[in-house]
């Protein structure tokens, strides 16, 4: 089982238990908040438009949409900041250049090839810093 899996697995467990704690605390405490600006006793209630006696509750919209908006934003700058900064000084802290791009095995099998036909044939090797894969 190859590491990326585990993060994952990890990574979606923490983000539900995650999401559980923001869920309550914007049930608890934002959305009262929002509701008091309002003078609602909910948000649910919030744009409530009947139409041939049904209820269309915009507020129940609205209340999922802060939810989920609090929740990524709890999320990324709670986990995901915090991780790519611990990422950025481990590299920095090993010498690992994240910019530095390696030339894919194949690519450069394939430029070794093309200089060894292009030699064969009289011309030259490719001029230096020319992209190998045109």
């Amino acid at each position: 089982m190859k590491g990326n899996v585990v993060d994952l697995a990890v990574a979606v467990v923490i983000g539900a238990a995650f999401g559980k704690i923001v869920t309550a605390l914007v049930e608890a405490v934002i959305m009262p908040l929002i509701s008091a600006l309002f003078q609602s006793p909910n948000v649910d209630s919030f744009g409530l438009v009947t139409l041939n006696g049904n209820d269309i509750r915009f507020g129940v919209v609205l209340t999922a949409l802060v939810n989920f908006l609090l929740v990524a934003a709890a999320i990324y700058f709670l986990i995901v900041a915090p991780m790519n900064t611990m990422i950025e000084r481990r590299n920095r802290r090993l010498g690992i250049d994240p910019t530095a791009e390696e030339t894919p095995e194949d690519v450069a099998l394939l430029t070794e090839i093309r200089d060894l036909l292009s030699a064969q044939r009289g011309g030259g090797a490719p001029l230096p810093g020319t992209d190998p894969r045109v």
